[in-house]
């Protein structure tokens, strides 16, 4: 249920306008953090968290860091932060599509 919740927000997130994925936006924030969360039930073995497929996850990566490449930068970000933040971006959604084919590789086995 937590979960579904989870990927119904970043789904509906990502449907949705452009400027509500935009750093400094609601979508902006809480993408990364449902994804982050998302590894964490996971990881915990919560029954009943089902996960996109990665290439959904993969979609997603590509639409929410397109947005933040071409916002960022209006923010006006220390060059070092944000080279920080662009590595964590890509890393946690790289860790949840791995996540995904993990969990489907093993269920089909």
């Amino acid at each position: 249920m937590l979960a579904g919740k989870l990927v119904a927000e970043v789904d509906e997130a990502m449907a949705g306008d452009p400027v509500g994925l935009e750093p400094d936006e609601y979508g902006g924030v809480s993408v990364p953090c449902n994804l982050e969360l998302l590894l964490v039930l996971v990881r915990q073995g919560w029954v009943g968290v089902t996960l996109p497929p990665p290439e959904v996850i993969g979609a997603w990566q590509e639409r929410f860091l397109g947005v933040w490449e071409r916002t960022i930068d209006d923010l006006e970000p220390d060059p070092a932060y944000k080279d920080a933040r662009r590595v964590v971006l890509n890393e946690t959604f790289e860790r949840l599509a791995e996540a995904s084919a993990a969990v489907r590789g093993a269920a089909s086995r």
